[in-house]
C-alpha cells in the first residue's frame, strides 16, 4: 500500500470538502488503485488529507492525469498557507471493523523510536484491542523516512473512544500501553469530529 498525507490550515473547511466532493464525483472513477481517502479539519483549522492507492506507481499514474492537476491547483487555493506532503509505502492496516464507518477519527503525529519494538507491539496488541475497544474499528499508521509517522485511528464515534479512554486496561495491556507511549512519540493529536471518508 502506498499513502499520501497533505495537510495544512484553512479558514474555509467547508470549501474544502466542496473540493473532495467534486474529486469524488468527477475523477474518483478514473483513479486505477485507488483505496479510499481520510480527511477533515480541526476546531483550530488544521487540515489533513489521507489517500491510499495499492502502489507508489498507480498514485503516480493518478498524480499525472490532466484533470487531477487542474484539481489541485483550484483545491490548493483552499488552504491558508503552506502545503505539506508525506509519502509512504511503509504502512500498517489494522483492521476490528469497516473504517468507513468511522465518525471520529484521530490523527496522532510523531516519532517513533524503535521501529522493531512498535511492530512487536502492534502484533501483540491487535487482539487484545479488538476485545477491550469495540469503538476501535482499525487503524491505518505510515512510517516516513525522516523517523516521523502518522497514526490513522478510526472510532465509532467521539462519544465511544472517549469512555473507552477511560475504561480501565488489564495489568498487561496497560504495561503494553505504557511501552507503546514510549516508543511512539506522539507530537501532535489531530481529532476530526466530521470526519471525509471516501470508499473505493
Amino acid at each position: 500500500m502506498f499513502v499520501q498525507v497533505i495537510e495544512g490550515t484553512t479558514s474555509d473547511p467547508g470549501r474544502m470538502h466542496d473540493r473532495l466532493e467534486v474529486w469524488e464525483r468527477e475523477l474518483k472513477p478514473g483513479a486505477i488503485g485507488y483505496l479510499g481517502s481520510t480527511g477533515g479539519c480541526t476546531d483550530n483549522g488544521a487540515c489533513i488529507l489521507i489517500a491510499r492507492f495499492e502502489s507508489r506507481e498507480a498514485a503516480e499514474r493518478n498524480a499525472a492525469r490532466p484533470d487531477q492537476t487542474a484539481w489541485w491547483l483550484e483545491t490548493e487555493k483552499c488552504f491558508d498557507g503552506p502545503v505539506r506532503f508525506h509519502n509512504s509505502e511503509d504502512v500498517h492496516v489494522m483492521r476490528h471493523g469497516d473504517l468507513d464507518d468511522a465518525h471520529f477519527i484521530q490523527v496522532m503525529e510523531g516519532h517513533v523510536t524503535d521501529r522493531g519494538r512498535a511492530d512487536r507491539l502492534e502484533q501483540a496488541s491487535d487482539a487484545p484491542l479488538a476485545e477491550l475497544r469495540p469503538d476501535l474499528l482499525g487503524s491505518v499508521v505510515a512510517y516516513f523516512d525522516d523517523g516521523e509517522y502518522a497514526d490513522v485511528a478510526y472510532f465509532t464515534s467521539e462519544e465511544d473512544a472517549r469512555e473507552g479512554e477511560r475504561r480501565d486496561m488489564p495489568p498487561e495491556m496497560a504495561e503494553q500501553f505504557g511501552e507503546w507511549e514510549q516508543v511512539m512519540k506522539v507530537d501532535k493529536y489531530l481529532d476530526l469530529k466530521d470526519p471525509w471518508l471516501v470508499s473505493v
